[in-house]
């Protein structure tokens, strides 16, 4: 079996981070989205990888490389245009080959074992597994209809309720996919939709099963929903430090701090993960907080915060919450005294003075 991960999207609605880093290297707990994925890969026994890719393509080459780290081959295949998901898998074809795959969205995060799905597919000899979730609106995703184990149609952003079970994104199929794909028109927006294939591969013949989401599962594109996953994973870390390294300053809870970090006189409250060689004076930071390499915090409160690298926060007299705030960025408080919150969504190598 290999493993296919679809990293060529451009992440409109994480824009303006999105203009200069990939949405699939975007961290978690300071950890890019897709190494996650690429982890969840490797546990479960997969040491072959594609990663289609678009524009983005250098930035994500540079990040993750050829495997070596992990031990596995990474392969890369470029999508000149993001014509849909099927369309993704064509053009993989020669990279698969015949042999069965697995397929993830490289802006999902999940922590259920793939082992699950990858058994589901085998136990039942079906032709294609889907990872479900039960949602309150479905709406605005891929719905299944399903009936005795089966999937017995997919219709991808129904007008009316049909189900209340979503796609996320997460996908096992054997070969016979791709003559479904070969079958498949593309749709409205003009693009060749996985949904479709797979219908099309429904009315071939073909064997659809699922599984149903176990823990959590977050589709990370939008901030909120970054923010989210964020926690999500925060709330799983084991701490790591040495409370004799930081006098003056109080840490609880969950927190991993990096090599050459400098805490002093601050309260650290966890889940928190701090990045080497970051710098915290006279602060307060968590819960639910990541701050990447190098970045400064002084005079400050975060929480439920992602602060990429080299930033610097100063003197802000408001508590900042909610933000995920690009690299290289400087915020630098004024004099308003009124302890309200601020919230930032900030691009890379902004400065903004209060």
């Amino acid at each position: 079996m290999k493993a296919l991960i679809l990293s060529g999207g451009t992440g409109t609605r994480l824009r303006p981070l999105t203009y200069s880093n990939a949405k699939q290297l975007l961290p978690l707990a300071n950890k890019p989205i897709l190494f996650y994925i690429i982890e969840k890969i490797i546990k479960a026994g997969i040491r072959e990888i594609g990663i289609i890719v678009g524009d983005t393509h250098e930035e994500v080459k540079k990040a993750v490389g050829d495997g070596e780290r992990w031990g596995v081959k990474i392969d890369y295949i470029h999508q000149p245009r993001a014509l849909g998901l099927a369309h993704a898998v064509k053009m993989a074809g020669e990279f698969l080959g015949d042999n069965d795959f697995v397929m993830i969205l490289g802006d999902n995060v999940f922590n259920m074992d793939l082992h699950v799905l990858i058994n589901n597919f085998y136990s039942n000899q079906a032709n294609t597994t889907i990872l479900l979730h039960r949602v309150d609106n479905p709406s605005q995703y891929g719905v299944a209809v399903v009936k005795g184990g089966c999937i017995t149609e997919l219709v991808e952003k129904p007008k009316e309720y049909i189900s209340d079970l979503i796609i996320t994104g997460v996908y096992v199929f054997d070969k016979s996919i791709f003559p479904a794909i070969e079958q498949t028109p593309p749709s409205d927006r003009g693009e060749y939709e996985i949904t479709d294939a797979i219908q099309k591969q429904l009315q071939m013949g073909g064997k659809v099963t699922y599984e149903l989401v176990r823990g959590w599962w977050k589709d990370t594109g939008k901030l909120e929903d970054m923010l989210e996953a964020n926690r999500l994973i925060l709330d799983e870390l084991e701490s790591e430090y040495t409370i004799s390294d930081y006098p003056g300053s109080s840490i609880s809870g969950k927190v991993v701090i990096g090599e050459n970090v400098v805490i002093k006189d601050s309260i650290i409250q966890g889940p928190v993960h701090i990045d080497q060689d970051a710098e915290i004076i006279n602060s307060c930071i968590g819960p639910y907080t990541s701050l990447g390499k190098r970045v400064k915090v002084e005079k400050c409160e975060l929480d439920n915060c992602i602060v990429l690298n080299g930033t610097k926060l100063i003197g802000i007299n408001k508590r900042i919450s909610k933000s995920l705030i690009g690299k290289n960025v400087s915020i630098i408080g004024g004099i308003n005294k009124i302890p309200l919150m601020s919230s930032f969504f900030v691009g890379d190598d902004s400065q903004i003075k209060l």
